[in-house]
């Protein structure tokens, strides 16, 4: 029997579609997961570095380290 507070999949359906930064803050929170996000923010600083790498903001990253 399903849960009243679950939609059904013909709701979930017609609902708005929602970004992949709102549904993984969804399940953050509703999960309790938040030992993901120090991990999460480390990717993005990673992948912020590693794009910049191969810019002109190269040479002042370089002198960073």
């Amino acid at each position: 029997m399903p849960d009243d507070t679950e939609p059904s999949f013909a709701e979930a359906s017609r609902q708005e579609q929602r970004g992949m930064i709102a549904e993984f803050w969804d399940f953050i929170r509703h999960n309790k997961k938040w030992w993901l996000t120090p991990i999460i923010i480390v990717l993005l600083l990673v992948s912020a570095l590693i794009l910049l790498g191969g810019s002109g903001a190269a040479p002042f990253i370089y002198s960073l380290f």
